[in-house]
């Protein structure tokens, strides 16, 4: 029998069917797309930084509790003792632990404004979840509150998921929006933050008082994509049932000891993202000034645009022709038809970028 007759009879049509998660890989000179901190660790913090990791005794396993690494948060953001977290190797995982311990059968639904984070839809599908997407406006990409509520109510969902801000189009929600939504849904409320550190604050303050709000955060969007670290934050029975199902050992050691130095340096990291959001600022006047072009506002790391006169392939081969990589939105559905989506970089690199830009909008 060959590996494809096997395949077909041995695996579920639900995973047949997925696409994997689309990660570029690219060798140009500017990477835009991936809504990354654009600046590494200065050279005044690598000695530091050398320093930890080179501390960590990477023969024996790491903690499978990241209990210094969990101190460090719980003084940083002074969490009271009822609300607890839950570490993921990124909030990829955490996603798919949630959306694994909430599969009770074929009818448990997961449901999302759309457009949002692909993996939401990625893990709910992979472990037989019925996906179910409401959405947004589709002029500003506001939250359709009414239609949320109606479909709450029609779904009954065991999980929901919120992005403020919302990746791909940058707004934040309101939190009076959020508090309405958890007080009728029978399942859970998951508010991703991925990006709160851009914007003004967070809703972690309501897990108190909401007991069916879950808060993910992740240390990906402020420097440290590469150690791969997410959190949840919740109640302690929700973190109790997560846990269960949470393999031994998913936070290494030099991931545990790099988000202590990220922690204890959080000056440095205030100070970049700092920079980024005055970038981002500019850069959104300089596109809105552009002729041709749509941008919305953002309160993330990227801005979300599109050329009224030309294809979102178009204009996005015209930047990889210059040797600058954005994300091309195109394909993840109707509502961004054409929109290319730009992560805040340096200066210089912001500046190239909308120099490009401004050639290939007036070439057409």
């Amino acid at each position: 029998m060959s590996a494809a007759a096997r395949i077909k009879r041995l695996i579920p049509q639900n995973i047949l069917d997925l696409a994997p998660y689309p990660a570029e890989t690219f060798r140009g000179s500017i990477k835009l797309d991936a809504m990354e901190n654009p600046y590494p660790i200065s050279e005044a913090l690598s000695g530091k930084w050398l320093q930890a990791l080179g501390a960590v005794d990477i023969n024996r396993y790491p903690d499978p509790r990241a209990a210094i690494l969990r101190e460090k948060i719980r003084k940083f953001y002074d969490l009271d003792n009822a609300i607890e977290m839950a570490f993921g190797n990124g909030s990829d995982e955490l996603i798919h632990l949630l959306c694994l311990v909430f599969a009770k059968d074929r009818s448990s639904v997961v449901l999302c404004p759309e457009p949002t984070f692909s993996v939401y839809k990625l893990a709910a599908t992979a472990v037989g979840m019925d996906y179910v997407g409401i959405p947004l406006k589709r002029y500003d990409f506001s939250l359709d509150l009414e239609a949320m509520e109606a479909a709450v109510c029609e779904k009954q969902p065991s999980l929901v998921f919120l992005a403020s801000p919302n990746n791909p189009t940058g707004n934040l929600l309101n939190i009076s929006d959020i508090k309405k939504i958890c007080s009728q849904t029978p399942g859970v409320v998951v508010l991703d933050e991925a990006y709160f550190r851009f914007a003004n604050g967070s809703a972690s303050a309501e897990l108190l008082s909401i007991e069916n709000l879950l808060v993910l955060q992740t240390f990906s969007k402020i420097g440290f994509a590469g150690l791969r670290l997410g959190v949840l934050f919740a109640a302690n029975p929700w973190i109790e049932v997560i846990e269960r199902v949470r393999m031994p050992y998913n936070i290494n050691s030099l991931t545990q000891a790099g988000a202590v130095f990220a922690i204890e340096n959080a000056s440095y990291i205030d100070n970049q993202i700092n920079l980024i959001v005055l970038e981002r600022q500019k850069m959104f006047k300089r596109l809105l000034g552009m002729p041709g072009l749509r941008v919305w506002p953002s309160s993330a790391n990227f801005i979300l645009f599109k050329s009224l006169e030309m294809t979102g392939d178009e204009v996005f081969s015209g930047l990889l022709d210059a040797g600058i990589l954005l994300k091309n939105m195109s394909g993840s559905g109707t509502a961004l038809k054409d929109c290319l989506r730009v992560t805040i970089g340096t200066p210089s690199e912001n500046e190239r970028f909308l120099a490009a830009l401004f050639i290939i909008l007036s070439a057409s």
